[in-house]
């Protein structure tokens, strides 16, 4: 059962600008990443439903950051079908974030009052997935559409609160470039948790990498 409310979790989103995305398989790891993550200012964390028994590691991570981290609003990611989000919700996610649109997906999580943020590509999916109440839409990949989309579409639709995943970096050019376009948040994944910080187990560079991409958004955003 999700911990916040969806008003709560989208506040939060929206508030702190980032959303880190990540997986891995050792819950151990995860753990970590996402305690590193709190400490740099992270109030919103995307575990991405990728691997083997990944529900298993998002459950022990879950009753983690409940204790360690009171203030952390956890999600889940990659979801494609509303099984699994019956199963994350279940198992204590905040809000739900898909790679596409799926109607079913919406009518799970609106029954138990948790965001839904599913990947669009175009104008008229994050039409038809506002029509289903789903508050904030992901633009995806945000890499090939880039912000001149994001830029385009709030031009008719100004209500529309959209996150982009995908080509998103810890950089003020890339930032600024996202935000001046209007999107509500960006979610970051491989570039805020490098691959050779992981292995080393170097959580005080992600605390940093956090503190920094902060400091970025609050730049940017004046």
């Amino acid at each position: 059962m999700a911990k916040f409310s969806k008003i709560k979790v989208l506040s939060v989103m929206a508030e702190t600008g980032m959303v880190p995305v990540f997986y891995h398989k050792d819950v151990e790891v995860v753990k970590n990443a996402v305690k590193a993550c709190y400490e740099g200012g992270v109030r919103a964390f995307e575990f991405t439903n990728r691997g083997d028994f990944a529900h298993e590691v998002f459950a022990e991570v879950v009753k983690f950051a409940a204790k360690e981290c009171p203030e952390m609003v956890m999600g889940v990611g990659s979801i494609v079908e509303p099984a699994a989000a019956s199963l994350y919700i279940q198992l204590g996610a905040n809000f739900v974030v898909g790679p596409l649109f799926n109607p079913e997906v919406a009518k799970v999580a609106n029954r138990r009052l948790v965001p839904y943020t599913p990947g669009c590509g175009s104008v008229s999916e994050v039409g038809f997935a506002q029509e289903m109440g789903c508050d904030l839409c992901k633009v995806f990949p945000g890499d090939v559409l880039g912000p001149n989309f994001v830029k385009g579409l709030r031009a008719p639709m100004p209500w529309s609160m959209l996150m982009v995943t995908g080509g998103v970096k810890p950089e003020e050019t890339n930032l600024k470039g996202w935000f001046d376009a209007g999107v509500t948040c960006v979610g970051m994944g491989s570039n805020l948790f490098p691959a050779d910080a992981i292995a080393a187990k170097d959580w005080g560079k992600i605390t940093q990498m956090c503190k920094d991409a902060f400091a970025v958004i609050a730049k940017v955003r004046k």
